[in-house]
């Protein structure tokens, strides 16, 4: 009796050791995939900002889709010594136009902002921060911003277009 007792106890220890080792082993290589939450995420609620985090992806990883950020920037003043404000010269515009704007893209270290660029206004399409980055957004009647973080480091996409028409930023600080 006691020898049948301590090989069930055995068989026990060995199958759970064999489910737990299996259960990690799938879990590790399932992350990362198809099943993480999307990367790109819905803009909600104006006036108030919106936090939202990213999965973790391979450092400097790009997609066909995503062409390189632009380099070529101008500084303009900046209200503290740390912060330097680009305007951004070459966006990219989207594959199509809708009728009542244009669709431009803006890259960043932080991050890619959409904006439909109307006459007198502007609508923030999406925003998706870079590997490791996280997003705020900000939305009022005459501008929108979008502010990419990682750790101590602030990238903000600011359109306004409360005296003219929409007018893109793009701030590092």
């Amino acid at each position: 009796m006691r020898r049948g007792l301590v090989h069930v106890l055995a068989w026990l220890l060995a199958t759970g050791a064999a489910v737990t080792l299996s259960w990690w082993g799938v879990h590790t290589v399932m992350a990362g995939t198809a099943y993480d939450p999307p990367r790109a995420l819905p803009v909600v609620g104006a006036g108030s900002p919106t936090t939202m985090a990213t999965a973790a992806t391979a450092p400097g990883t790009r997609t066909a889709d995503t062409p390189p950020p632009s380099r070529s920037r101008s500084a303009a003043p900046a209200p503290s010594p740390t912060r330097t404000v680009h305007r951004s010269p070459g966006p990219t515009p989207s594959a199509s136009a809708s009728g009542s704007g244009t669709v431009k893209a803006y890259d960043t270290a932080g991050g890619r902002a959409v904006f439909e660029l109307g006459a007198a206004d502007a609508t923030l399409v999406s925003a998706t921060p870079g590997a490791g980055w996280s997003m705020q957004v900000w939305k009022t009647p005459s501008w929108i911003r979008v502010e990419f973080s990682r750790g101590t480091d602030r990238v903000s996409v600011f359109c306004t277009w409360h005296d003219g028409p929409p007018h893109v930023e793009i701030g590092s600080y």
